[in-house]
């Protein structure tokens, strides 16, 4: 189900075998592969709701000078609305041809979204030193994002660990480097459509069929990487720092 890419010169071998060779183009995918790549994130466990698709430049809701187009749900109750019940997500699918799907971050998984080539240099670190990693997918605005396990919903609050990284829908402006989507946030889940007249798609190069890694096997690799893409700007290097409690 995993689409695929190919890694850089010299290290292409163990990146590519890892990442399955090279990914098709993203134009491929038509409606009944996009059906089942929906019921296949579904039954990973990646609870989804209907989002915004692209009209031209823009988006399909009726808000004047969107800021997120084609990237938001088209339900304020997005975050009671997903789900991973098959049954609805097909009804969903079938009524609404032209959406794209977000996936809600914080129930059962996590997202640490960064930079395309901050992701693709730590993707080949991770490669060379074993680490395991699950899904995958890669946005055509330049994003990569990293499913993994969420910290999840402690009966003790006092038992959560706030991260400056913790993203939000409304603060991703905010956080140019690593963005860790967790409880209230989400992001689009492949396969999705971006505006523009280019044919931007999010699509997998690891598909949901991979295990969830706990998120912290990941974040000094993923950090690491965003500092030295990040840092010859201040702000932005900030940004991409490790976890520090509020």
């Amino acid at each position: 189900m995993s689409a695929e890419f190919g890694g850089r010169t010299g290290r292409q071998g163990k990146l590519s075998r890892w990442l399955r060779g090279r990914r098709p183009e993203p134009a491929a995918v038509d409606e009944g592969d996009r059906e089942a790549l929906l019921l296949a994130a579904a039954g990973a466990g990646l609870p989804l709701a209907p989002a915004a698709h692209p009209a031209g430049f823009g988006c399909s809701c009726d808000r004047v000078g969107c800021p997120t187009p084609a990237r938001h749900p088209v339900s304020f109750a997005w975050q009671t609305q997903s789900t991973t019940d098959r049954s609805q997500i097909e009804r969903w699918a079938r009524h609404q041809p032209q959406a794209n799907f977000i996936t809600a971050t914080g129930m059962t998984h996590d997202v640490l979204d960064v930079p395309l080539e901050a992701g693709r240099e730590a993707l080949e670190r991770l490669a060379e030193d074993g680490v395991e990693v699950g899904p995958v997918a890669e946005s055509d605005d330049g994003r990569m994002l990293v499913f993994t396990l969420t910290r999840g919903t402690p009966e003790d609050e006092d038992e959560w660990w706030p991260c400056e990284l913790d993203c939000h829908p409304e603060t991703m402006d905010e956080h140019p480097g690593l963005r860790w989507h967790c409880r209230g946030s989400y992001v689009l889940v492949p396969p999705a459509r971006l505006p523009g007249d280019d044919n931007r798609t999010v699509h997998w190069v690891r598909g949901p069929e991979h295990p969830l890694p706990d998120p912290l096997s990941l974040l000094e690799y993923l950090t690491d990487a965003c500092a030295r893409h990040v840092g010859q700007n201040p702000e932005q290097a900030a940004a991409a720092a490790w976890p520090s409690r509020r």
